[in-house]
């Protein structure tokens, strides 16, 4: 078993297999894998963001947001693997969601999708509760 766990099994069954058994097993994976769906799926979302690039300031708005990453539209690009610091400004009235993050790709000149590589556990759970009710049901 510890071998198959470090090989990377998250779970096992005992033979003679339970029906039972194997029936939660599947509903607690298919769960899982929604709630990962829902964790990753892009929001349409137009938003105040401004990107910290060095001593920099861009300005700029977003087109879709996920968990993970965000794409925006900024007055010009950043080079692909840079280091921003980002501030999504998702409601009037609230303190923006702040994140460290790298752009992965540039898109036409003035598009940048940024991976969201450092959100606190506090911002992270902030930006969780301002998307999920956007995410449709599956």
């Amino acid at each position: 078993m510890s071998e198959a766990f470090e090989a990377g099994a998250s779970f096992f069954l005992y033979k003679p297999i339970d029906r039972e058994a194997l029936l939660r097993l599947v509903r607690a994976t298919q769960g899982a894998m929604e709630n990962e769906r829902r964790r990753t799926r892009r929001v349409p979302l137009q938003c105040r963001v401004q990107l910290r690039i060095g001593d920099q300031q861009i300005d700029g708005q977003t087109m879709d947001v996920s968990m993970e990453g965000v794409l925006v539209r900024v007055s010009r690009p950043i080079p692909v693997g840079s280091s921003v610091n980002v501030s999504l400004q998702l409601s009037k009235g609230t303190n923006p969601v702040v994140a460290a993050g790298c752009v992965v790709r540039v898109i036409g000149g003035n598009r940048l999708g940024i991976h969201l590589g450092k959100l606190g556990l506090t911002e992270s759970q902030r930006l969780q509760e301002f998307l999920l009710p956007l995410v449709p049901a599956a």
